[in-house]
């Protein structure tokens, strides 16, 4: 095979939401609609610093508001929304944190217990799933998702092939940037949390 003709391998570039106040209390903040805190808008903004000069084919964002602003902030007001790309929906859990879940079940961690009344794992992964099919598909060399915590580190997971409970391994902060690519022709992270 000539090299000039090998396709391209895009790279997908993963954008945290800034800062929200449950985010900040570590609530679980999941199909609540929550604006940016102060904070996070200032994230929004200092994280566009990091993607300035990269020539992005494809901006999604997810369609909650702390995703769309933190998207327009960080200089992207006409991304497209991806509602395949909120965050998991957390059932009875929505706006409770861990620590207070493990009062009562010290064991309890989301990636093996899941969420009562909520969406399973299973099901983010699928939708994860198709937006990676999406962009593996597309010809394109970047694309840039504006997402939340847990939808990321999950994307992340199976953007490496991995089963979605490895997404538990990547912990991103509000507002960070991450790049997943290739090492030749394996899915590798390129950069983690800048």
């Amino acid at each position: 095979m000539n090299p000039a003709a090998k396709p391209s391998r895009p790279q997908l570039w993963i954008m945290r939401h800034g800062e929200t106040e449950w985010s900040k209390s570590g609530q679980y903040t999941g199909l609540t609609d929550l604006p940016l805190t102060v904070e996070g808008e200032q994230q929004a903004v200092e994280a566009r610093k990091i993607l300035e000069g990269i020539d992005f084919d494809l901006v999604l964002t997810s369609p909650l508001r702390r995703a769309r602003r933190t998207a327009e902030l960080a200089g992207f007001p006409d991304a497209v929304h991806e509602p395949l790309a909120v965050e998991w929906n957390y059932g009875d859990y929505e706006g409770i944190s861990s620590d207070l879940i493990r009062k009562d079940n010290p064991d309890y961690l989301i990636w093996f217990d899941g969420v009562p009344n909520g969406e399973t794992l299973d099901s983010v992964a699928a939708r994860a799933d198709k937006i990676i099919a999406r962009v593996l598909e597309s010809g394109m060399d970047n694309v840039l998702i504006v997402a939340h915590g847990h939808f990321s580190r999950i994307l992340t997971a199976r953007w490496l092939e991995l089963d979605a409970r490895e997404g538990r391994h990547f912990v991103l902060g509000t507002a960070k940037v991450c790049t997943l690519g290739w090492d030749k022709r394996t899915p590798a992270i390129l950069r983690w949390g800048l």
